[in-house]
């Protein structure tokens, strides 16, 4: 139920950091163009803090069915442990409200299709935050490359190299398959594959190794990846937690470019570099940078105002006038109500997050079997259908094939 002023009327499911950090500064960002009411936690404590933090007029519940049936959202964060999403997206999208959630959506391919039938069922639809995506650097860079501007794409590389420690895991949800659905393939390096997939479109091959070779952890702490795109383009993936220089990295040889991208958890048009071939005049390569007017567009005059990223940059102008806006939750948020506006499919749903789960299971049906997976194998039927682990949860080594 829009609210009288004529804005979205939010709720977020969950307090924590990333609420606080992510989607509160978010909301406040668009707060021209939705509200927030209510949340739900079911730490009082944690929850009256985040009401005090907030501001006046948010409704406080201890469960997403109370607060459903009492406020009924247009709009709903989840903000909570992965092993929860599929249960609070569907209640959520079965009263009529659109859904925002954290990744990964969902824990497997099964429990997507529960969130799709939801979709189906009410008309709504959820979206999974894959901020990255939605920087101007990013929506500039997959302009150029699915334009065809920077040559046939050939060679891709995407690295998500974190480190966390024990301390990290002491948290019970973490490491398990039924709670995180994976180690950093399913909550660490998805951030920068779904950027890669986003880039390069369809892929259509995986080859894949993972590990467990440090962390006391049911699932892996590193997994690496070969795969072969539709378009021909040969990458490499790897996701690791064991690595103590921290980088996040995409970059992709085409055959007039190099366009890399290197930041860590979030980036700005500077961290975009552009290099290119020999053969290639001046001329054209000083238009690669410019936000151009399909970037523009994509974004939306209202979904880049205000927007601001984990540095706290915010969206505007940069050198030479070219928009700059940082990837971030505020400039996702921007195209999901751009979208609810003209009454569209939001970007992050259906297709789109379904490609990016598949990719997923893929990699570790690869990696646990020791074969080549293609796209759309994993069915129905299929256990890695099921589960991330397929079934070899509680018996894989941690080294090797399942």
């Amino acid at each position: 139920m829009t609210s009288s002023s004529g804005r979205r009327r939010a709720a977020v499911v969950g307090t924590g950091a990333i609420v606080v950090g992510g989607h509160l500064p978010a909301l406040r960002a668009h707060a021209d163009r939705v509200e927030l009411v209510a949340a739900v936690d079911v730490d009082p404590g944690r929850l009256d803090a985040f009401r005090a933090e907030a501001g006046e007029g948010v409704a406080g519940f201890s469960s997403t069915e109370a607060m459903l049936d009492a406020v009924r959202p247009d709009l709903v964060f989840i903000g909570t442990p992965p092993s929860l999403h599929r249960e609070q997206a569907v209640a959520a999208l079965t009263a009529g409200a659109w859904v925002l959630c954290e990744k990964p959506l969902c824990l497997s391919l099964a429990e997507y299709d529960e969130i799709a039938a939801a979709e189906a069922a009410s008309g709504a639809y959820a979206s999974v935050i894959f901020q990255h995506r939605y920087g101007s650097g990013a929506v500039r860079a997959r302009e150029l490359i699915r334009g065809g501007e920077l040559g046939a794409p050939l060679v891709a590389h995407c690295q998500t190299t974190w480190h966390r420690d024990a301390a990290y895991y002491s948290v019970p949800w973490r490491g398990r398959w039924a709670t995180e659905g994976g180690g950093p393939t399913m909550g660490h390096g998805i951030h920068q594959y779904d950027l890669l997939l986003h880039l390069l479109g369809e892929w259509e091959e995986v080859q894949a190794m993972a590990a467990r070779l440090v962390h006391d952890t049911e699932s892996e702490d590193v997994s690496t990846a070969l795969v072969r795109f539709r378009n021909g383009a040969l990458a490499t993936v790897v996701n690791s937690v064991l690595s103590p220089d921290e980088v996040s990295r995409v970059r992709v040889d085409c055959a007039d470019a190099t366009v890399e991208l290197t930041h860590l958890y979030g980036h700005v048009n500077d961290d975009w570099v552009y290099t290119p071939a020999p053969h290639v005049a001046e001329e054209r390569v000083a238009g690669w940078r410019g936000a151009g007017e399909g970037a523009l567009g994509a974004l939306g005059a209202r979904g880049a105002r205000g927007a601001r990223g984990a540095r706290g940059v915010p969206g505007g102008q940069g050198p030479r006038g070219v928009l700059d806006v940082p990837s971030s939750h505020t400039a996702q948020l921007g195209f999901v109500l751009d979208a609810w506006d003209a009454g569209v499919r939001p970007p992050g749903s259906g297709r789109e997050a379904r490609n990016t789960l598949e990719f997923a299971a893929a990699l570790y049906k690869a990696a646990f079997t020791g074969r080549a997976v293609r796209a759309g194998e994993i069915g129905p039927g299929d256990p890695f259908h099921e589960a991330m682990h397929g079934g070899f949860g509680t018996t894989w080594s941690g080294v090797g094939r399942a």
